[in-house]
């Protein structure tokens, strides 16, 4: 077998892989968690049992999967992880869901699908990371994974009109002005973010703003400093009225009560790792 150092392995999947990071969900016999609205997909491989996700606001949404691949979404949801409470949880940039998974972003935006069935070849992964026996070899197994990934699908190399194109809506407020910039029309810019992600040009950038704001909201309350006003100008909301609405449209709650469930709220960093939509991840 060729082992492949960790540095190699990393700049391979640089392009692909957002975060990947061991996660806890707390302690007891059953771990709760709200998975915040993305602009990436992601993997969350619990290392016992199985996890149970429900979408908030939309009943009767209750599965359970023993891996789970969650696209692209714009509500929250619930995850219930009973038994053992840790695992891995890696989120994929746009174009990592082609290349290391052989689908585009687009066919699981809004929804969730066991690993299993995304990738069959990724299926062995929960059981193989149960007998690890150390972070850096569960770490080692996942990235293998995913490099496997990327040699399967090696064909999908394209994306970079996507890419081009997610850069240009990132910098920008406005879409018109992302077309401008690409020298290519509005109708164009959707056409091309639908196709790869299943959004909108204006979702994703709502997604953007959510996520910056999220950050915001985790940097100051780490520095003992929130001001849902301050963060809301920084993060390009029209005001902390607009930013509270978003919230409570997108993550069932307020900034306030989503500090207040992460531990936030009042000093000090919160329990290491979280699956999907949690606070450190980069956007």
């Amino acid at each position: 077998m060729t082992i492949v150092p960790a540095h190699q392995r990393s700049a391979a999947l640089a392009p692909f892989v957002a975060t990947l990071s061991a996660y806890e969900l707390g302690p007891g016999p059953v771990g709760v968690h709200r998975g915040l609205p993305s602009s990436t997909m992601s993997i969350t491989i619990p290392e016992t049992d199985s996890l149970e996700i429900a979408w908030l606001g939309r009943p009767g949404s209750r599965e359970r999967f023993r891996a789970v691949v969650a696209g692209l979404h714009l509500d929250a949801a619930e995850l219930r992880q009973e038994g053992g409470t840790r695992g891995v949880w890696l989120t994929l940039s746009p174009l990592g869901a082609g290349a290391l998974l052989g689908i585009p972003a687009s066919a699981l935006t809004g929804h969730v699908a066991d690993l299993a069935e995304v990738a069959p070849a990724m299926a062995h992964l929960p059981e193989q990371l149960a007998a690890c026996r150390s972070w850096p070899q569960r770490r080692a197994l996942v990235e293998g994974a995913l490099i496997a990934g990327r040699v399967r699908h090696e064909e999908n190399t394209g994306g970079h009109e996507l890419q081009a194109t997610l850069a240009a809506l990132s910098g920008t407020a406005r879409v018109q002005e992302a077309a401008r910039l690409l020298g290519c029309s509005r109708r164009h810019v959707s056409g091309t973010v639908r196709t790869g992600l299943g959004v909108t040009p204006k979702q994703y950038q709502r997604l953007l703003r959510f996520e910056a704001a999220r950050g915001g909201l985790v940097a100051a309350a780490r520095a003992g400093t929130v001001s849902l006003a301050a963060v809301a100008a920084a993060s390009g909301f029209a005001d902390q009225a607009h930013l509270t609405r978003e919230w409570r449209a997108m993550a069932g709650c307020t900034p306030t009560e989503w500090l207040r469930a992460e531990g936030l709220a009042a000093q000090g960093p919160p329990a290491r790792g979280r699956p999907p939509g949690h606070e450190d991840a980069p956007r």
